[in-house]
């Protein structure tokens, strides 16, 4: 298996989800509220499908 680096625009999806997940922890947001650990679990996901996928 060969890794790949994440494209920039995958990268900074990532990016926001994270930094939405941070600062849905101190400051109440309502969309996201309670789903602050999934939003960061996402975050982590694209950025791992991004690495594995080829060309994404």
């Amino acid at each position: 298996m060969r890794l790949s680096a994440p494209t920039q625009l995958v990268f900074l999806i990532s990016l926001v989800l994270i930094i939405l997940s941070i600062v849905s922890m101190y400051v109440t947001l309502p969309v996201i509220g309670g789903y602050t650990l999934w939003l960061a679990i996402a975050a982590y996901g694209v950025l791992f499908c991004g690495n594995i996928l080829k060309g994404l």
